[in-house]
């Protein structure tokens, strides 16, 4: 990490889809569109956009449960290496609380630990308790995470043979209350169509992946103001994970394919109904770090346009998640690249220059 002093970027800078200024400054650290009277130590020059947006990535997680802080570390520097300066983190056992001293690494906002029920989730990931519980753990882990909850909406049933629904009604209407009680939104992983009436009810902030979306509910989602994280990076390994249950869950495994092929039908239509939509990659578990750029060509497969690809993964995002872009004395977090992202989106994948806290990185 290389201490910038005073910082000048030159070029282009995307301050908001329309809003492009010439240049700009870093100085102890924070943007500035004013010209200080110090000389900048270094300039960088290309097409600038605020730090990108991975709104659902585990830090701490591989597919057995917690890493270790060398591990966490090598995930954080992976997706920060990719342009990624700011992390919503979509539940973790591991305690990464020790990343926010270092200045070096992404931003993350937590959403605690995964609530699941009992024996419906990857081992080692969640708290698994029963719906009686359900609105005690929630408010804990309002408390412990950075205004976010995470609950595990749906998950296989063994004794269906497919997936179902994890929680009742009435469970949900009193945790999602308790967690808006505490100030903290609340998001919910689901696959299934099943699991989301009950959630929209409740007053659910959030649905991760999303591939049970129907038309029929798509109004809902909609005159609630209930944002979708699809990660279709993720939904991507449906047919690997459907092979490997064939033998023992032929109903499961057919119904991810079904999602699998409705993916871009489903993400595309909540996009046209006017849905807001976040770029997240589900990265860690089984999942590798640094896919934002990945994740924002798979929505414009959808239809959104380049633009609004890159939005989900920046201006609209950080405004979702209560974080500032490039804006007078915000932190100086940016990626710098070769060419208008807008034009081309590929060239997420390459960044020139990654800025973290005004020094170059």
């Amino acid at each position: 990490m290389t201490d910038g002093g005073v910082l000048h970027i030159k070029g282009r800078v995307l301050v908001g889809p329309e809003d492009v200024r010439d240049e700009l400054w870093a100085v102890d650290g924070r943007v500035t569109f004013a010209r200080p009277a110090a000389e900048p130590t270094a300039t960088l020059t290309g097409w600038a956009l605020p730090g990108l947006v991975d709104a659902h990535c585990h830090v701490g997680l591989d597919a057995h449960g917690a890493v270790d802080r060398a591990t966490s570390e090598k995930q954080a520097l992976t997706d920060r290496d990719a342009g990624t300066l700011l992390i919503r983190d979509a539940g973790s056992a591991a305690d990464t609380r020790w990343i926010d001293d270092r200045a070096d690494l992404p931003k993350i906002i937590r959403a605690g630990r995964h609530i699941a029920r009992t024996r419906r989730y990857i081992r080692n990931y969640a708290h698994e308790i029963e719906p009686g519980d359900l609105a005690a753990y929630v408010t804990a882990e309002a408390r412990r995470g950075d205004g976010w909850v995470k609950l595990v909406g749906d998950w296989i049933d063994r004794g269906v043979g497919d997936l179902a629904a994890c929680w009742p009604g009435d469970a949900l209407t009193e945790a999602i209350a308790a967690a808006h009680a505490e100030g903290a939104r609340v998001t919910a992983h689901c696959f299934a169509t099943e699991s989301l009436p009950d959630l929209l009810a409740a007053g659910i902030d959030c649905i991760e992946h999303a591939t049970g979306l129907t038309e029929e509910l798509i109004p809902a989602f909609v005159e609630r103001g209930v944002a979708i994280v699809p990660t279709l990076v993720n939904i991507a390994t449906f047919p690997a994970l459907a092979d490997g249950g064939e033998s023992k869950f032929p109903q499961w495994s057919a119904h991810m394919r079904r999602l699998h092929e409705n993916r871009y039908a489903t993400v595309g239509a909540a996009h046209d109904a006017g849905i807001p939509i976040y770029v997240g990659t589900d990265a860690g578990g089984s999942l590798a770090h640094g896919l934002v750029g990945e994740e924002a060509l798979e929505l414009t497969k959808a239809g959104l346009s380049p633009t609004e690809a890159l939005a989900a993964a920046t201006w609209s995002a950080r405004e979702w998640l209560g974080r500032p872009g490039l804006t007078e004395g915000a932190p100086a977090d940016l990626v710098v690249y070769d060419a208008d992202p807008r034009a081309d989106l590929r060239v997420l994948g390459a960044p020139r220059h990654v800025v973290l806290n005004g020094a170059v990185v």
